[in-house]
């Protein structure tokens, strides 16, 4: 059951033999991802399925300072954060740097075209319905 809940949230994710949570795209960097690094991934973020890509992860590395007092800092400390490394679009066939762009792709905008609303005749006491033929979009 825990491999169907993992496979709704995010196609790429997934469990590795030693049991730490891995992500397929990652191919530069480590692959182990958490909850909160899949959250802000950029193709989570597109959300577009003629999306083509693959990611690269950056663990900035803080430096430790002590001062002479015995005072220790940690400085750069931030947490892990996922890029994209190379990613296209399929559809268009151009180059994806960031998820921006995909924003106000037609592509993905695009909805099936709206029915207008036909109004529900009034019948009169006796009177009969010829029901016509429904409009459909074209």
């Amino acid at each position: 059951m825990m491999e169907r809940l993992t496979s709704k949230i995010c196609a790429h994710r997934g469990v590795d033999r030693d049991g730490r949570i891995v992500c397929k795209k990652i191919v530069e960097g480590d692959n182990e991802v958490s909850p909160n690094l899949c959250r802000e991934c950029p193709a989570k973020q597109v959300g577009c399925d003629k999306l083509r890509f693959s990611l690269q992860k950056l663990s900035p590395s803080p430096i430790v300072v002590r001062y002479g007092n015995g005072h220790c800092e940690v400085w750069g400390d931030e947490p892990a954060r996922i890029s994209f490394l190379r990613s296209a679009c399929a559809a268009k066939v151009v180059p994806i740097s960031d998820p921006r762009q995909c924003a106000a792709c037609a592509l993905r905008t695009a909805r099936e075209p709206m029915l207008e609303e036909i109004p529900v005749p009034k019948i009169a006491a006796g009177g009969k319905v010829i029901p016509f033929p429904q409009r459909v979009a074209v």
